[in-house]
C-alpha cells in the first residue's frame, strides 16, 4: 500500500499525485517509469515519473484522465493508499552533455519531460524547453520548468496563451533558422512526439522519445508492449521507453494502441455509471431519508 501525501488539479483533466514511496525514490533516474494498479479489480497500466524527493521518500505522478483506470486514481484524496507500485521500471534517458538541447513536452508529458530538462542542464547543456496544449487551461508547471532552462517557449493550439501552434511549430521554426539543436527529447501523445521526430529528420538531428504502449507486467513478460523500432521489436518497458524517433514505425504502434478501444469506452460507462448511482445513494441517505427514490 502506497500513501498519497499530496494532490493537485494542475487542469480539469491532469491530476497530481506525491505518493510515499522511498523504494522507488530512492533509486529512480529520470525518464523511468512505474506500474500501478489503483485497487484489487484494477488493471495495470504505465505512468511517467514526474519528479522524486529521494529524502523525503516521495515520488510524484502527473495523471491524465483518459479511462477507468486513471479517472479511479485521480479520485483517490490525500490520506488515501494505492494498492500497487511497482518500479523504478524502464532504462534511465541517456544523459550526457549534448550542447543545446530542446525537450518538448505535450498535455502530460510536460511532467514527464521536467526531470529530463533538469538533468540535462545539470551537465551543463543549454535547454531550450517548448511545451504545448490545446488551450492555455491545460497547461501547468511553466515556473519549475523555466528555473531548469535557459528557454521557455509555451504553445497553444488555439492561440489563448503564448504561440499559437504545437511543439514541432517552433522546433521547426529553429530548424529552418539554422539555429543550433543538437539533440531533441519529445514526451506526449504518440501523435506529438511522432510529429517532432518527422520535423527533426531531414535535418538529421538526433530525436529521443519516450513510446507508451499498452502495457501490463512491465518487466518483459508479457510481450503486450512490443513496438517496432528500426525494424526490429523491442519492448517498451525494458528496452526503453525511450527510443530513437526517427525509427519508430508510428503507424503500427498507433495501431496496436486501438486493439481495446471499444472495451475501453465500455469500462469507462459502467464505472462513470456505477458511481453515479453510487453518489445517488450516499446523497439521499446523507439528507435523513436513508432510502433511495427508487426504494420510495
Amino acid at each position: 500500500m502506497f500513501k498519497i501525501v499530496a494532490k493537485e488539479k494542475l487542469t480539469p483533466v491532469i491530476t497530481m499525485l506525491k505518493v510515499e514511496a522511498p523504494g522507488i525514490a530512492r533509486k529512480v533516474q529520470p525518464g523511468q517509469f512505474v506500474v500501478v494498479r489503483v485497487d484489487e479489480v484494477g488493471e495495470r497500466f504505465p505512468i511517467s515519473l514526474a519528479d522524486w524527493d529521494r529524502e523525503k521518500g516521495n515520488i510524484t505522478l502527473v495523471i491524465m484522465e483518459v479511462g477507468t483506470s486513471t479517472r479511479k486514481l485521480t479520485c483517490l484524496s490525500e490520506g488515501d493508499y494505492i494498492l500497487n507500485l511497482a518500479g523504478p521500471l524502464g532504462l534511465p534517458a541517456h544523459i550526457e552533455n549534448f550542447g543545446r538541447v530542446v525537450c518538448a513536452g505535450g498535455c502530460y508529458g510536460i511532467g514527464a519531460i521536467l526531470p529530463i530538462a533538469r538533468a540535462l542542464k545539470g551537465l551543463g547543456n543549454e535547454v531550450v524547453s517548448i511545451i504545448e496544449a490545446r488551450s492555455k487551461n491545460l497547461l501547468f508547471w511553466q515556473e519549475p520548468l523555466r528555473q531548469v532552462s535557459d528557454e521557455l517557449i509555451v504553445t497553444t493550439g488555439d492561440g489563448s496563451y503564448g504561440y499559437k501552434g504545437w511543439a514541432y511549430d517552433p522546433l521547426k521554426e529553429m530548424l529552418e533558422k539554422d539555429e543550433k539543436v543538437d539533440c531533441v527529447f519529445a514526451h506526449g501523445c504518440n501523435y506529438m512526439m511522432q510529429l517532432c521526430s518527422e520535423t527533426t529528420k531531414p535535418f538529421g538531428i538526433k530525436t529521443m522519445v519516450s513510446l507508451n504502449p499498452i502495457m501490463v507486467d512491465g518487466t518483459g513478460m508479457c510481450g503486450v508492449c512490443r513496438v517496432s523500432v528500426g525494424g526490429v521489436t523491442r519492448f517498451a518497458c525494458v528496452d526503453g521507453p525511450e527510443f530513437d524517433g526517427h525509427e519508430v514505425d508510428w503507424e503500427l504502434l498507433a495501431a496496436r494502441r486501438q486493439s481495446y478501444i471499444e472495451e475501453e469506452i465500455n469500462s469507462l460507462e459502467w464505472w462513470e455509471s456505477q458511481r453515479w448511482c453510487m453518489t445517488r445513494t450516499m446523497s439521499a441517505e446523507t439528507k435523513g431519508g436513508g432510502k433511495t427514490e427508487a426504494e420510495d
